[in-house]
């Protein structure tokens, strides 16, 4: 089980949440604040399989906005093991 962390703009928030409903993965939604300017930002915590870790990635990638200033990011990911996982 991996467990992918993604900091988002936050108006990219939406389209990036559906289209990963869509793609049948779960996802919860953190708001933080971060960066020199301090501009809002969602987290998103993807668990998934293995697997399924390069689908959900690739979601990201098409459905975040284009960069805003040629060469800034448009998404920050961290893809961290995950050794045990409940749901209660």
């Amino acid at each position: 089980m991996k467990l992918i962390i993604a900091i988002i703009r936050d108006s990219d928030n939406e389209p990036v949440s559906q289209a990963l409903v869509g793609g049948n993965f779960r996802v919860t939604r953190v708001a933080s604040t971060g960066g020199f300017l301090r501009r809002g930002s969602s987290t998103l915590m993807i668990g998934t399989e293995e697997d399924r870790v390069d689908n959900a990635i690739e979601i990201l990638r098409n459905n975040l906005a284009p960069p805003s200033e040629p060469g800034s990011n448009r998404a920050t990911l961290f893809v961290m093991n995950v050794e045990h996982f409940h749901q209660i």
